[in-house]
């Protein structure tokens, strides 16, 4: 069968929401009064939307921390990432959303944010931001 003619998805758009449905406000947090410690959490079925094609964009965010004085309930944490589903963010913005809103809440010692996204045209994206290497 000659499919050479046939365009299955060109010119289709699929709708998606703007970055004001990301909800911070799930996120909560918890006292931690114990000692210096690293906590690291791996979510390995986030998804947010491609702005250019409308497709999903998958992969694994990484949060590694040392708290100060908070801790952060995972059941938020989870709730939270799943409001990133269906809104339009480039994968870079993505790790800079996750960051600014995690470092505001728990203002902890150290955070590193990391995403890695599945394949995508043949080209593996990976986005780290780490509170050490920032400057004032």
């Amino acid at each position: 069968m000659d499919t050479s003619s046939i365009d299955y998805a060109e010119g289709r758009v699929f709708d998606f929401e703007d970055e004001s449905s990301i909800q911070p406000s799930f996120l909560e947090t918890f006292e931690y009064a114990g000692p210096r410690q690293r906590v690291s959490y791996q979510m390995n079925e986030f998804a947010a939307v491609c702005p250019f094609s409308g497709l999903p964009d998958t992969g694994i965010v990484w949060v590694d921390y040392i708290p100060r004085q908070k801790l952060l309930e995972l059941k938020a944490l989870k709730y939270y990432f799943l409001t990133f589903r269906n809104v339009g963010i480039f994968q870079e913005g993505v790790t800079a959303r996750i960051f600014n809103d995690l470092y505001s809440l728990l203002e902890p010692e150290e955070l590193l944010i990391k995403t890695r996204y599945s394949t995508r045209g043949g080209i593996d994206t990976t986005c780290t931001i780490d509170s050490n290497e920032q400057t004032s």
